[in-house]
């Protein structure tokens, strides 16, 4: 069975640009799916693709990379009529959830000694 990887990519992304490329790099139109929302110009824009091996695997993540992909996600076992938005979101949600975000740098406070004798009543 194949896997999809799946893209999470910057507003100022070129969607049409990533077709473009996944198609010359041999990947077919029924292979990739690009998710947009009706202000596409200015939001954020999710991109599927089906792989089948290593060589693919490897193909798509360097056009990703090369389109500013933000994150990407690998779903083993899907195939490209699973990978609706809403499936495909409802994993990333979940993968999200799970991971450990790095916690913000933690300044202890050294222990004082209290009232000694420099402090006058």
């Amino acid at each position: 069975m194949s896997n999809i990887l799946a893209g999470l990519f910057d507003r100022n992304g070129d969607y049409k640009r990533l077709e473009n490329e996944l198609e010359n790099s041999g990947f077919e139109n029924s292979d990739y799916i690009v998710y947009l929302t009706e202000d596409h110009h200015h939001s954020q824009f999710m991109a599927s693709v089906q792989i089948k091996d290593n060589d693919q695997s490897q193909k798509a993540r360097d056009i990703f990379y090369q389109n500013s992909v933000l994150k990407t996600y690998l779903f083993e076992n899907m195939s490209i009529t699973e990978a609706s938005y809403s499936n495909v979101k409802k994993y990333i949600d979940a993968r999200s959830k799970a991971e450990i975000h790095n916690s913000p740098d933690v300044k202890k406070k050294s222990q004082h000694t209290g009232m000694d004798s420099e402090v006058k009543f």
